[in-house]
This record gives structure tokens, sequence and C-alpha cells, in this order.
């Protein structure tokens, strides 16, 4: 049965009265925006929650997916701006959002406005870039599961980050977006949309971080657009407070012989639910998912993936790693799905569980869907635990047990690090991980 619109076990707080509010602050947005802010919450307001018979949320915590006591925020104070470090990195410009609003952090590089690369706030985008946000923002359908949260993520986004690459520019350092969430209940629908034209490269990093440890509602989005011959390098760190509840969509498309490597790290929230997918639209394209999670305490990772090789000579390697400690759960499912005319296709994916707990638990369900005959497509999943040799070791030179487990994490994750061809940037997510791990 189709839910009403006033019904709060769906639409908890954001149902019409706070989008009218919400869409009341937008009166210079374009009429399209406007538009598709109201398709999108009819859409929110008409899907039900997921249920126990969804194929797309098996083995997920449903019972904690509740709207119920978040809210959008008042603006955020100045302890919101400070609480951005430079993870010891140099960017080549930064932006800060915090519960939906940009913070003034300076003025953008002058070098980059220079050669036309855009990174801006998305309010500003609409007005003076408009055509390219309407062509590109959540313009790939939902396939694996989250269409209401993805729904309610358009009807309620505020603000995030536009970045506009033209024709032939490489950006030498990265581009940094800390979106920040502040206050209790406060609800935050971070954004970053990525456009690479032909033969261009960036590299950025998108960092999700909450003020203090309140309970937070996070619903966020990214869309990477490479263009043919384009290079992007995505790096995205979820560190949110331990009792938010979070959800991020990506959407990657990858033209002719572009390259898009795409790096999630995950660390905080209650339960964190991040779906990914990525289309090969062009011979030669090639897409990296990677990602790393450290899940303690009692802690939900869910991970949805989906690779789909829609022309021929197409490549993409799929490697997820994840530790768990105490009471965590993780979740992987992903599926690789081969078009008829996708020939020479080469998939690879493989998930990995690292057990530090006889009380975590790790689900994991790889597919295959392949409609190709010539092609290389390869999926598993392994799930283990700490070597007992190789703990004796650490543990017989007189390393504390949770020193050691943190080592034998980092040489679980090595793996997945030394794909970056950046060493600072691997040191930075080193340093994330270590600042960030909780024995």
């Amino acid at each position: 049965m189709t839910p009403a619109l006033s019904d709060k076990s769906t639409t908890g707080s954001f149902a019409a009265g706070a989008f009218a509010a919400h869409l009341a602050g937008r009166g210079a947005a374009p009429a399209w925006w406007l538009d598709r802010k109201r398709e999108a919450h009819a859409r929110f307001a008409g899907l039900p929650l997921p249920g126990r018979t969804d194929e797309g949320w098996r083995f997920s915590n449903l019972a904690g997916l509740t709207l119920d006591g978040f809210a959008l925020p008042g603006a955020s104070d100045a302890r919101a701006a400070a609480a951005t470090p430079d993870f010891g990195l140099k960017p080549a410009a930064t932006l800060v959002f915090a519960n939906n609003r940009p913070i003034p952090v300076g003025s953008p590089a002058a070098d980059l406005a220079a050669q036309g690369v855009v990174f801006a706030p998305l309010s500003e985008a609409l007005i003076r870039h408009g055509e390219l946000l309407r062509r590109h923002f959540m313009a790939q359908p939902q396939r694996l599961g989250s269409e209401k949260f993805a729904a309610l993520h358009t009807a309620f986004v505020g603000d995030g980050a536009f970045i506009y690459v033209p024709r032939g520019v490489e950006i030498a350092g990265p581009l940094v977006v800390h979106h920040l969430a502040e206050g209790p209940g406060a609800a935050v629908f971070p954004h970053t949309l990525v456009v690479a034209e032909e033969n261009s490269s960036v590299t950025v990093i998108d960092r999700f971080a909450s003020v203090g440890d309140d309970a937070h509602l996070a619903v966020g989005a990214n869309d990477l657009y490479a263009g043919h011959g384009a290079r992007i390098t995505y790096v995205g760190v979820q560190d949110w407070s331990r009792r938010t509840l979070s959800f991020q969509l990506n959407s990657t498309i990858v033209r002719r012989d572009a390259r898009v490597q795409a790096l999630n790290l995950h660390l905080g929230g209650r339960q964190a639910r991040h779906e990914s997918m990525s289309q090969l639209q062009a011979p030669g394209g090639f897409s990296e998912m990677l990602a790393l999670t450290v899940a303690g305490k009692d802690q939900e990772f869910d991970q949805r993936t989906l690779q789909m090789h829609q022309a021929p000579n197409t490549k993409s390697d799929l490697l997820y790693k994840n530790a768990l400690q105490d009471n965590a759960r993780t979740i992987f499912s992903g599926l690789i799905v081969v078009d008829p005319d996708a020939q020479k296709t080469d998939a690879y994916q493989s998930n990995r569980n690292l057990m530090l707990s006889e009380d975590a638990e790790a689900s994991s369900l790889p597919g295959l869907e392949i409609q190709a005959n010539d092609v290389r497509c390869t999926h598993g999943a392994t799930t283990s635990r700490i070597d007992p040799e190789q703990e004796f070791y650490l543990k017989a030179r007189g390393i504390p047990p949770a020193v050691a487990d943190e080592l034998l994490i980092f040489g679980f994750f090595e793996e997945v690090l030394n794909r970056l061809a950046s060493d600072d940037l691997h040191a930075a997510l080193r340093e994330m991980i270590r600042s960030n791990f909780k024995p």
C-alpha cells in the first residue's frame, strides 16, 4: 500500500510542511531546479521505507532506518569552519559546507579560475552554470535500493560542491570539500558534482564529519563524469559521529579512454549505507572502485555496488576491504553486468573481510550477469580471522593486543592504499585511519 504524504513512518520530519519551508528559501533558483525538487519530494512521499522482502536490503538492519527525530538544522557556528584539517596535503582549493550551507574559507585559487576551472557551491553554479547541472546532477536513476533516500536528497539538498574542469586542464593539487553536521538531530544533504572534460585531470577529496557526537542524519550523493580521456581520482572520507544514520549514493560515468579511481574510507556512523554505481559507456574506459572500512562497537556498514559494462573493451576493478571489531557488522552486495555488445570486457570484483572479534559478522554477496560471450570476469569474497602466528609474533615482542590489531589492519589495508599514485595522499589516509582507530 502506498503511504500518504503525512505518514510519519516514511516521511519523518520531511513531510509537506517542512518541504514547503525549504522551497521557500530557494526563491533565486531556476524553475527547472524547483520543479525537480517538487517531483523528487512526491517520489519520496510515495515510496515506502525498505522492507524485509526487498532483495536490495538483504541482511540490513531495517529497524534502524527511521527518519523520526531528524530535521533541517539552523546555521552552524564558527566551530564548524575550524574543524577542517588539511590532512597534511596542500590543497589546490578548499570548500566547506556546514549544516547544508557554505562557510567562507578564503577566495578560490586565481590560477584555477584563469584556466576555466569552476570550484564553487551548487547555489552559485545554478545561476552561472545551470545547463551543466541540469545535465549531470543526479542524472542516473538509482538501481541499488535507495530510491526513496535519493529522492529525499534531491528534494532537500541545500548546497554542495560543483567542480568543472575544462578540456585539457590538469590540476596538480587536490580539491578538498568538507561536509559538516552540527547540532542534535541535524539532517544534512551533502553533494559533490564533478565534470571532467576531455583529457583533463583532477583529484577530489570529500570529507564527511560531525562536529561533536550528536546523532545526525546524512543523506549524501556524488556524481562523477569523466569525459573522453579524462582522469578523476576521488577519495571520500566518511567520519560522521558514531550515532549518525548515513546514506551515500555514488554515480560514475566513464567515457572513451577515461579513468576513474574512487576510494571510499568508512570510519563513522551508527548505521552507514554506501551505494556505488559505475557505468562504462565507451571503449577504453576504466573504473577502479576501492573501499576501506574500520568497523567497531555495534556499527553496521552496508555496501552495495554495480559495475555496468555498456561498451566493448572496457575494464573495471573493485576491491573492498573491511576490518571488523567487537559486534560490528558489514554487508557487501556487488554485481557486474555486461551488456550484449560489451565484448572484450575485463571485470574484477573482490570483497575481503578481516575478523578481529568472535562476535563480528560479515555478509558477502558477489554476483555476475553476463550477456556477452568474449569476456573475462571474476568475482569472489573471503572472510578470515587474524593469522594466529602473526598475532603471536607481535604479542611475543611485548606489543599490546590493541596495537597489534592496529598493525595487522594497516597491513591488510596496504593493498588498497598502494593503488594510489600520490604518496602524500597515501600517507594522509593512513593518518586518518590511525587517528580514528577505535580499539
